[in-house]
C-alpha cells in the first residue's frame, strides 16, 4: 500500500487520486491547544450513540460511536439505517460555518465518530448514499488520537493509499473521489487513547 507524501507544515496540499478523482489534507487546519480543547468539549457533549450496520447480510455492533448532526431537512441513512438529526451543537456549527466558507460548499450535516482506541474502526466504505449526490465533497476533522486512513480504488487493486490523520488535521475527498475510491480507518493495537472525527457533508433533502 502506497503512502501519500504530505508537507509537516500548516499547508493545504491537493493530491490527485486518478482522474476526478481527488484529496487535500492539512495536518495542522486547527492549532493544537485549540484542537485539544475541542477534542474534550466533543467528547463530553456530543450525544453519543452505539448501533448496528447490516454488514454482508448480518446485523453487527458498529465497532464506535457516532452522532448525527444537522439541518431539519438533512435526513441521513447508511448500511440499512436512518440516523436520527440532532439540532447543532454549537461547537459543530462553528466548525461547519468555517468549513462551508474554506471549502466554497454549503455543507449542512456532520456524522459524528467516536473511536474509543484502537480497537475502534471503520470498514472499507465509500459515502456513496443518493442523498450526497453524484459527487459529494466530505470535510473530515480529527482530533485526538493519530490513526491510519487507507484508500484503495474499486477496480484496480493496484491502486492504494494511506496517510495519517494527525490532531487537529482537515481532510477534503472531492470530485468523483466516492464513485471510484472506498476508504478505512484500521483498527491498530499501538493506540489506545480516543480520537474524534467529524465528517461534514451536503445532503439533499428527502422528497
Amino acid at each position: 500500500m502506497k503512502a501519500i507524501e504530505l508537507p509537516s507544515e500548516q499547508t493545504l496540499i491537493e493530491h490527485s487520486l486518478s482522474p476526478g478523482c481527488w484529496i487535500s489534507y492539512c495536518p495542522q487546519w486547527i492549532s493544537a491547544p485549540t484542537a485539544d480543547l475541542h477534542l474534550a468539549q466533543l467528547h463530553d457533549e456530543l450525544d453519543w450513540q452505539a448501533g448496528h450496520i447490516r454488514l454482508f447480510g448480518k446485523w453487527v455492533a458498529i465497532p464506535r460511536q457516532h452522532a448525527w448532526y444537522g439541518d431539519p431537512q438533512a435526513s441521513y441513512g447508511w448500511s440499512g439505517q436512518r440516523a436520527e438529526t440532532l439540532s447543532w451543537h454549537p461547537l459543530l456549527r462553528q466548525l461547519r460555518d468555517r468549513l462551508s466558507e474554506h471549502c466554497q460548499s454549503p455543507l449542512n450535516g456532520v456524522l459524528a465518530n467516536l473511536y474509543r482506541d484502537g480497537e475502534d474502526c471503520m470498514h472499507w466504505h465509500a459515502d456513496n448514499e443518493r442523498e450526497l449526490g453524484d459527487k459529494p465533497l466530505i470535510a473530515a476533522l480529527s482530533f485526538g488520537a493519530e490513526r491510519r486512513f487507507a484508500l484503495r480504488h474499486k477496480h484496480r487493486a493496484f491502486a492504494t493509499h494511506r496517510l495519517k490523520l494527525a490532531h487537529g488535521s482537515l481532510l477534503v475527498m472531492g470530485g468523483a473521489c466516492q464513485e471510484h475510491w472506498q476508504h478505512a480507518l484500521p483498527r491498530s493495537k499501538r493506540v489506545s487513547q480516543p480520537r474524534i472525527s467529524l465528517t461534514y457533508r451536503t445532503v439533499s433533502p428527502s422528497p
